[in-house]
C-alpha cells in the first residue's frame, strides 16, 4: 500500500512540473548582438539642407530593414530617431506608427541591466529624444582640425521598441570598419559598428 501512495505522489509531482513547464512561463534568452558598418549616409549639410532615406532597423530581427512599420530605431548621418511619438518634420523623415521611445542612460552595457520605465522620450514637433548635437545626445565633435566624431563613452541608449520590449546599445563607431584612429579626411563616415542586447520576454524590464 506504502509503494501505492508513493507511486501517486511521484506521478502527481511530475505531472505539476509538466504543466508547470508547459504554461508558457518559460522565459526566452536575453539576445546580445553585433552590427557593423550600418551604413546611414545624408545628403547636404555644413550649413546645406540636410536630406536623404534614414536607414531603418529591427530590433527584433537585428537587422535592417526597408519596411515602413517594422521598424525601431532609424538612422541619418549622426540623427537617431525613434518609431513613436511624431515626427519633427525634416526632410524624408519617416512616419511614425509605433510606440516606440528611448533614453540615454550612463554606465556600460553590462552595468545597465534594468531598465527605468519612467524616462522614456519619444520625438516630437519640437525634437528628437535623442538630442542632435555635439555632447548633447550619443557623440561629440571635435571640430577643427581633425573633424571627428566620436561616440560618448559610458553612454548606453535604452530603447522601448514598437512593440513594447526593450533593448540597449552602446555604439561604438561611426566610420567604415571601426578604425582604431579613425580619421576623418580618410575613413568613411556615416557607418555605425555598434554593441545591443535584446530582452525578447514582454514587459521584462532586466537584461
Amino acid at each position: 500500500m506504502n509503494t501505492i501512495k508513493f507511486l501517486f505522489l511521484i506521478t502527481l509531482i511530475t505531472t505539476f512540473n509538466s504543466c508547470s513547464n508547459d504554461d508558457g512561463t518559460d522565459q526566452m534568452e536575453v539576445e546580445s548582438r553585433s552590427v557593423s558598418n550600418l551604413h546611414a549616409p545624408q545628403e547636404g549639410g555644413q550649413g546645406q539642407p540636410v536630406s536623404g532615406p534614414f536607414t531603418k532597423f529591427d530590433l527584433e530581427t537585428g537587422v535592417e530593414t526597408t519596411s515602413q512599420t517594422e521598424w525601431d530605431i532609424a538612422f541619418r548621418g549622426t540623427t537617431i530617431i525613434v518609431n513613436g511619438g511624431a515626427s519633427f518634420g525634416a526632410t524624408d523623415e519617416p512616419a511614425r506608427n509605433g510606440e516606440a521611445a528611448v533614453y540615454i542612460a550612463s554606465g556600460t552595457l553590462a552595468s545597465v541591466n534594468q531598465v527605468d520605465t519612467t524616462a522614456f522620450e519619444q520625438d516630437s514637433a519640437a525634437g528628437y529624444a535623442i538630442s542632435s548635437g555635439s555632447n548633447n545626445g550619443w557623440y561629440t565633435y571635435a571640430g577643427p582640425p581633425t573633424h571627428l566624431i566620436s561616440p560618448i563613452a559610458g553612454k548606453i541608449l535604452v530603447f522601448r521598441t514598437r512593440s513594447g520590449n526593450f533593448a540597449k546599445m552602446e555604439i561604438l563607431s561611426y566610420y567604415e570598419n571601426a578604425p582604431e584612429n579613425p580619421d576623418a579626411f580618410v575613413d568613411a563616415d556615416g557607418y555605425y559598428t555598434f554593441n545591443f542586447v535584446y530582452q525578447p520576454n514582454n514587459g521584462e524590464v532586466n537584461f
